[in-house]
């Protein structure tokens, strides 16, 4: 047979001899969630947030088990420890709580309980009026033999319990050795015989804005009231009040960066620019320096500075792109043209992705020869940078274009350095790439969900969404419109289809984002094409932000309802219910112990109302078909009472597409 190894590669696969057999743990512990990939990639929390972990621990024979979690975070020395619940069928779960923001481990152990053996057969024999005596001389063995290796407080309460074994009846004893007194003071001295653990899973632990934040998107430059006049930090800090009053927490800019002059694209997106046309921020570099400089018509780094200090005023953080590609007239290419790719005709080689072309930008090539580490570090740098500035958010233009290896090396050493950074992947693209890059850590993802339209296909992918491995390393961000993609479905469904995917983003995920012109309804685009026409990445759009037919004040009304119920603060406790309309999607989200329940019924049809039958869930809380149910909508604060699990509804595009219900139960 050919030898197929291959190189740097190592599988054993071969049996055990007798001395590695005797070796082995007897105990197994198996299945252990939550864990990605069997530990290769870290599970995400958020501090203060309760995690859930269950292990199937099991052994030969009938003895009892017991098993334990310890956990600690990066820097700690010793080891967090609490005792494992089993819940049935070999499961054993825990809850724990991670307080700090950092990497976490986990490890599950477990052992054989030889005194809830013996308490868990005295009791059985007991109970069926078996003699006990022998059983009772063995329950004192066990005390003794613990006592003599206990300290302390331990070994005092042990010594109690066998001077008052002494003088008990038969019956007490029995109590006694039954005791939670006795079982607690024995398994503090427990020996914990062939004692076995897990391996060590990685739990990345960030802030609770990685979980649930509203974004908003705007271009600085298009902060003016004249298309002929330049944007500023200064108008943007302006903007804020509103900003902050529409219930937003994250301002994102799209590159704020100088812009290359060669082949500068004009006004959507021509190959020939005027001489007053900006050109793409996406264009990044030019004389006044490239990743780590601010355009000059932006300001100053001390205006940017006044900006970021203005916006936590209004508790708003400012997120920068990070865009990992040149305009021809970066500084990078004199200094460090082997970090790029050129042509045999000794043309640069710019980035393509047929049929766009984009002859303002060229890509560095991660693996050339002179690009290895440097390329590598510079870029680490520009983000240590802009942290230094103040920015604790990132997101990340096309990361699914760039190295797997650089994406896990650049968060993990960023995020080792200062773990408070959101990463957000801007990723449109395979499933298993959008997946990877969860798992490599990225703090959140653009998804599907922008092209996800119908009742059918919209259950289907909130529902993917909450289920292994997707809701252990990915979070969400519904996005309803970019600067790059202005949907199909909005284009012609008037107010009432940006409504619909309004209350769809912030009712499905604690993470959506909006690109400004959102709130005003702008659906221009170009022919059978989901892209704005004069799209704003290649003009100045002033806008009035007061217009007619605005959807500022439903936009600020669904931030407040997520703001003031946790169970849609996330994009977990997700389920479906029955609603007997086709063009209607009813669906719960729940807080895990069910103090906060929010009920959403949407109408997929932005043209016509639409009435439907459904169920209302009363068996989520343990109610019969014909209980009673509090309803309060959170839309106008309108309160009444249900009867009943069959109701009906009528949501109607000229009033308001959506209905918000939150659920209570009598008292």
């Amino acid at each position: 047979m050919s030898d197929t190894s291959q190189p740097g590669v190592h599988c054993e696969n071969r049996r055990p001899t007798l001395e590695e057999a005797l070796r082995l743990p007897r105990i197994a512990i198996e299945n252990t969630e939550p864990v990605v990939d069997n530990g290769r990639f870290a599970v995400k929390a958020i501090a203060g947030l309760p995690v859930t972990v269950a292990s199937t621990v099991f052994t030969d024979g009938h003895d009892q088990l017991g098993a334990a979690l310890y956990w600690r975070a990066d820097g700690e020395s010793g080891w967090h420890r609490l005792r494992m619940k089993f819940v049935g069928n070999d499961r054993w779960q825990v809850e724990f709580t991670p307080l700090r923001v950092a990497r976490h481990l986990f490890v599950v152990e477990a052992w054989w309980d030889l005194y809830e053996t013996y308490r868990h057969e005295l009791q059985k024999k007991h109970a069926a009026g078996v003699p006990v005596s022998l059983e009772l001389q063995e329950g004192r063995l066990h005390l003794q033999r613990a006592a003599e290796h206990a300290r302390g407080e331990v070994r005092a309460t042990l010594e109690d319990l066998l001077r008052r074994l002494e003088q008990a009846p038969h019956t007490e004893a029995v109590e006694l050795l039954l005791s939670g007194e006795a079982s607690a003071a024995m398994s503090a001295a427990d020996p914990y015989p062939h004692r076995t653990y897990s391996n060590a899973f990685p739990l990345d632990v960030e802030r609770e804005r990685a979980l649930f934040a509203s974004w908003y998107e705007l271009f600085p430059r298009s902060q003016t009231d004249s298309p002929h006049r330049h944007g500023t930090f200064k108008d943007v800090i302006a903007r804020l009040p509103a900003i902050h009053d529409m219930g937003f927490d994250v301002l994102y800019f799209p590159p704020i960066h100088p812009i290359g002059r060669r082949f500068r694209k004009g006004r959507n997106n021509s190959l020939e620019a005027g001489p007053d046309d900006p050109g793409s921020p996406y264009a990044i570099g030019g004389e006044e320096g490239g990743h780590e400089a601010i355009h000059p018509q932006l300001g100053s780094r001390e205006d940017f500075r006044e900006l970021v200090a203005a916006a936590g005023e209004y508790d708003l953080e400012i997120a920068l792109d990070f865009a990992v590609q040149c305009s021809q007239d970066h500084p990078w290419l004199k200094q460090h043209p082997g970090w790029f790719s050129w042509r045999p005709d000794g043309s640069i080689r710019y980035a393509e992705n047929p049929p766009k072309k984009y002859q303002d930008i060229v890509n560095v090539d991660f693996y050339a020869k002179d690009a290895i580490p440097d390329l590598w570090m510079a870029l680490r740098d520009v983000v240590l940078g802009w942290v230094a500035e103040g920015v604790k958010i990132f997101r990340v233009d096309n990361p699914h274009t760039k190295p797997l290896p650089f994406w896990e090396w650049l968060i993990g050493d960023v995020r080792g350095r200062h773990p408070e950074v959101i990463f957000l992947a801007e990723a449109f693209t395979r499933p298993a790439m959008m997946l990877r890059l969860g798992k490599l850590g990225f703090s959140q993802s653009y998804t599907y969900f922008t092209w996800r339209n119908a009742k059918e296909e919209l259950t289907a992918y909130f529902a993917e969404l909450n289920e292994a491995p997707a809701r252990h390393c990915v979070r969400p961000n519904f996005f309803v419109n970019t600067p790059d993609i202005n949907p199909f479905f909005l284009q012609h469904s008037g107010r009432a289809g940006f409504l619909i995917r309004a209350a769809l983003a912030t009712m499905g995920s604690g993470l959506w984002g909006m690109y400004s012109g959102f709130e005003l309804c702008e659906a221009a685009a170009l022919p059978g094409r989901e892209e704005y026409l004069d799209s704003e990445k290649y003009e100045i759009r002033p806008r009035d932000y007061r217009a007619p037919g605005n959807i500022v004040a439903e936009i600020a009304q669904l931030n407040r309802i997520r703001r003031y119920n946790p169970a849609l603060q996330t994009h977990l406790g997700f389920e479906p219910y029955n609603i007997w309309n086709d063009n209607t999607l009813l669906f719960g989200k729940r807080t895990p112990d069910l103090s906060n329940f929010v009920l959403v019924a949407i109408n997929l049809d932005p043209w016509h109302a639409q009435e439907a039958h459904f169920e209302l869930p009363l068996w989520e809380f343990g109610l019969p078909d014909h209980a009673d149910m509090h309803g309060e909508d959170l839309m106008n604060g309108h309160r009444w009472t249900w009867h009943g699990k069959k109701q009906w509804t009528r949501l109607d595009p000229d009033y308001l597409p959506f209905g918000i219900w939150k659920l209570t139960p009598p008292e």
